[in-house]
């Protein structure tokens, strides 16, 4: 009895110790976030006080997610429509399969053909969602993540919807911010990463 305490007891400590290095790990993600819109001349929040608003939802490490990818080399490029009324090149580039909470999943990464075109995005994927939370706790226009070929490995990538951040339109009209396609659309809800701004605009 008392070997089967001293188990549970060295799992649930080894666990709480994952989930503190987790928790640090995305506290560090979401202050660089955080600090890149101060950095930015094109950012819609300019002050402290604007960063204040920011919600998220806490660290959750049951959304961080391994997922198969599935290459889509003969995708054709399409305009992918934004909410200012424009549109941006893209094409599909792989689609995603992975089980969140038992239940299996798919949506699909994108790569944008402008910006494949400059060296410090040439390896740059895009991955708008909509999901159960959306026009709820999280901005009713999607969340998008942001992925880079080199994080596909063997054919598998990490997904972590604690990293799921609001698009420039969450928090200003007229930004260029794509709408994410239809089969993007989760019919569960990712509890994780950013909520709605706090703040009317």
């Amino acid at each position: 009895m008392r070997i089967r305490l001293l188990i549970l007891a060295i799992f649930l400590a080894t666990n709480a110790i994952a989930q503190t290095a987790f928790t640090d790990s995305i506290n560090k993600h979401r202050d660089a976030y955080r600090a890149d819109f101060l950095a930015s001349s094109n950012s819609p929040l300019k002050s402290k006080e604007d960063l204040s608003y920011l919600r998220f939802y806490e660290p959750d490490s049951t959304y961080r997610v391994e997922a198969t990818v599935q290459l889509t080399p003969k995708s054709e490029p399409f305009e992918m429509p934004t909410y200012n009324g424009q549109t941006r090149p893209h094409v599909d580039y792989a689609v995603l399969s992975f089980t969140l909470h038992g239940k299996p999943q798919q949506l699909t990464i994108y790569r944008n053909l402008n910006l494949i075109r400059l060296p410090q995005y040439r390896d740059y994927l895009f991955l708008p969602f909509k999901d159960a939370t959306s026009s709820f706790a999280t901005y009713g226009g999607g969340r998008y993540m942001d992925l880079r070929l080199s994080d596909i490995k063997n054919g598998r990538i990490t997904l972590d919807f604690n990293k799921a951040y609001n698009p420039y339109c969450a928090y200003h009209e007229g930004y260029p911010c794509p709408i994410p396609p239809r089969k993007n659309t989760l019919n569960v809800a990712i509890e994780a990463g950013e909520k709605t701004y706090g703040k009317a605009h």
